[in-house]
């Protein structure tokens, strides 16, 4: 829990005086075999410093050797973001200390990035697109993982002690960063969303990353200012001359809607500051999903507080052109012509694929589709209780269908046994519970719990005949012409059999006893 609150400003009140401009810095873990320098193995959530050597643990004379998978990865993740990939760069020591880097210092680049000057074209929420223009993407280690016992806050002020994790030091990371991010006004947070949303989707559909927020594979770092407003246009010229205030960066925030939420705290706080006319501290701040606030970390440094140097142990890294198109021919498609061609052979509207989008269902439908079901069915199901669990749980969709183990063969599954006639879509719901709660696939739940459509006809039309002799009224109604009362009638013949009848057949055996077939 956090031990501060900083005075914040109303967010209306914040935009309308100041402009905010961000910059924004996303770590992506590659998903290679072996670390970046070393042969060690990459498995997450193996023992601690158990996937350790002499390179990636710093010993004197270690020596190290570049990852040719993770290059390869580097230079289709600059082609994809639109990226110039350099024909010659080298690697650099980022010299700092912290407890969970053995060598006190990161093998990075700096002056020299393998991918520079790109772009990322995103979709906002009423169909506008917001350029966001790529700096730089360059290749470096990540640090382990300090463990700090003991205190409320899990940092390492008021901790007892603390323990440390080598098993990610030097593992291949690919940092992503933006030009400043400007002119988007009160839509600034919705923009970082939909930036890291749609990075999130390139890289995984390059296959280079697992991209999986919730356990540090992609990472963001935002980085954000205000400046004074000058007119009601944050695009217009004498606005964007305005120069840019001071930054703060929050540090590794790991979800999209964090980092949403971190940008409007930000402006609201960096607002008061600036209303009180205080100073804003170039500084990085930790955020706290369960308040929804930062708080303070270290002074920033700069980037001559690192003390960078050619990595003498390092030669250049330096792609011939033709390797750089054979890894251009690689490229998928791009998700956004992706979504607009799948959207096109589901037949769904704007607003139903705008609903798979935003629950990060795309991929499960396709392969639930694939699998056999029908694509209005494998929306539905997927949207549903799935989604629903998964949002109480505040992970994503594949995240908790993994979790769960939910394949799109099941749903597929489930789609057959309703469109068999075998389950109604009440007795589905049921199935489909059991199946999230580990009762087993779709057939061996509904087996289990004796769900099935009643299919002997004169059960269901003495069961029709005994509701309408119950209820003469309604049934007078529906004789009358009122046919909508039949619902009524539908329903407790539903009861009758204990939820096990076609509702339609129910429905047109009733019309035709009443005269209304």
């Amino acid at each position: 829990m956090a031990t501060t609150t900083d005075a914040v400003l109303d967010y209306d009140e914040a935009i309308g005086s100041y402009d905010p401009v961000m910059g924004l810095e996303v770590h992506v873990e590659l998903g290679t075999a072996t670390k970046m320098f070393c042969g060690c193995a990459t498995t997450f959530g193996a023992e601690p410093n158990t996937q350790v050597c002499p390179v990636c643990l710093g010993l004197p004379g270690a020596l190290p050797v570049v990852n040719a998978t993770g290059v390869e990865s580097a230079i289709r993740i600059g082609l994809a973001l639109h990226c110039e990939i350099a024909p010659w760069s080298r690697f650099a020591r980022k010299n700092y200390f912290y407890p969970d880097m053995p060598k006190n210092f990161q093998t990075s680049q700096y002056d020299e990035p393998i991918a520079h000057d790109g772009y990322l074209d995103v979709d906002l929420e009423d169909g506008s697109t917001y350029r966001v223009e790529i700096e730089r993407a360059h290749m470096e280690e990540d640090t382990g993982k300090s463990l700090h016992v003991g205190g409320s806050t899990g940092r390492i002020h008021g901790a007892e002690y603390s323990l440390v994790d080598y098993n990610r030091a030097g593992i291949p990371l690919i940092e992503i960063v933006t030009k400043p991010l400007v002119g988007a006004g009160a839509r600034a947070p919705e923009v970082a969303r939909a930036y890291v949303s749609a990075l999130r989707d390139l890289l995984r559909a390059l296959d280079v990353s697992d991209v999986k927020m919730e356990q540090g594979s992609m990472r963001c770092d935002v980085n954000l200012s205000l400046r004074p407003r000058v007119g009601d246009d944050p695009t217009a010229a004498e606005q964007l001359a305005v120069p840019m205030g001071t930054r703060s960066e929050t540090k590794n925030v790991n979800s999209l809607r964090s980092v949403e939420r971190s940008v409007r705290y930000e402006i609201c706080r960096h607002a008061a500051v600036l209303q009180e006319r205080g100073a804003i501290i170039q500084e990085t701040r930790h955020w706290h999903e369960d308040t929804g606030i930062t708080t303070s970390g270290r002074v920033k440094s700069d980037a001559e507080d690192y003390r960078y140097f050619p990595e003498p142990d390092l030669v250049p890294v330096a792609p011939s052109a033709e390797d750089v198109e054979r890894l251009r021919a690689t490229l998928p498609e791009p998700p956004a012509e992706r979504r607009k061609r799948l959207q096109a052979e589901w037949g769904y509207s704007d607003l139903e694929m705008r609903d798979v989008l935003n629950a990060g269902a795309s991929e499960l439908i396709e392969a639930t589709i694939a699998a056999g079901a029908s694509a209005q069915a494998a929306r539905k199901w997927w949207l549903g209780e799935p989604s629903r669990r998964a949002n109480g749980e505040g992970v994503d969709l594949v995240t908790y269908a993994e979790k769960v183990d939910l394949t799109p063969s099941h749903i597929a599954e489930l789609d057959g046994l309703v469109r068999s006639g075998r389950l109604n879509d009440k007795m589905a719901r049921q199935v489909l519970d059991g199946v999230l709660d580990g009762e087993g696939a779709p057939t061996e739940v509904a087996d289990a719990r004796g769900l099935e459509l009643v299919q002997d006809d004169g059960a269901l039309e003495a069961a029709v005949t005994a509701v309408i002799e119950r209820n003469p009224d309604i049934a007078q109604k529906v004789r009358d012409g009122k046919v909508q009362a039949a619902g009524a009638l539908i329903g407790q013949v539903m009861k009758e059999m204990k939820g096990q009848a076609d509702a339609g057949k129910a429905r047109e055996l009733i019309l035709a006893a009443l005269g209304q077939s």
